[in-house]
């Protein structure tokens, strides 16, 4: 009977390596890239994100699938994530180069197009370099709606807040980007 039991314990480890190789195959670029636009480093964000899937391993018993993996992982990197921008380390790092109204829904989908169409202008570098500038919160939300199509709904659950704080922060992303795209001399239609 030992044996059998060590044996379950076995299989039920493998079962986890497995998913877990599953998951880091399917989300760990993902999460890399998210984990990247908010610390800006892309060592760092390597870094965080075996954090990432070190914790999801060891909490993989207690995921309760009110949410999918894939939000949740989210979640973990970005707490992750924060939680290094908090560290003493990133302040002392990050100290020594500091030196140098929710619209309608019709006029948002107007506002949507007329980004589409305008990003179709740049590059993806130029694109990636301009999301970059933006604030943590910013392009928090403009990489989980534009890059990871998720929907104000899960990107409510990823950053636990509510689906109106989602959308109130998309505009005003938009927003900023539209301004900074516009200093910048990209033609806004």
């Amino acid at each position: 009977m030992y044996e059998d039991i060590k044996q379950a314990d076995q299989d039920l480890a493998m079962t986890r390596e497995a998913y877990l190789e599953f998951l880091m195959a399917e989300y760990g670029e993902r999460i890399i890239q998210l984990v990247y636009l908010i610390v800006k480093d892309r060592n760092m964000s390597e870094d965080i994100t075996q954090e990432v899937f070190l914790k999801a391993f060891r909490g993989l018993h207690s995921f309760r699938g009110e949410s999918n993996v894939k939000t949740w992982l989210y979640r973990i990197a970005i707490n992750e994530a924060k939680k290094y921008l908090r560290s003493w380390s990133f302040r002392r790092i990050f100290s020594t180069f500091k030196k140098e109204d929710v619209l309608h829904n019709q006029y948002e989908k107007n506002e949507q197009r007329v980004e589409e169409t305008v990003i179709g202008k740049l590059t993806k570098a130029e694109m990636a370099e301009k999301v970059m500038s933006l604030s943590p919160q910013y392009r928090q939300i403009i990489l989980l709606h534009y890059y990871e199509d998720f929907t104000v709904k899960e990107i409510a659950q990823v950053l636990e807040i509510s689906a109106e704080a989602v959308r109130t922060k998309l505009h005003r992303a938009r927003k900023s980007f539209k301004s900074l795209l516009e200093r910048e001399g990209v033609e806004w239609m």
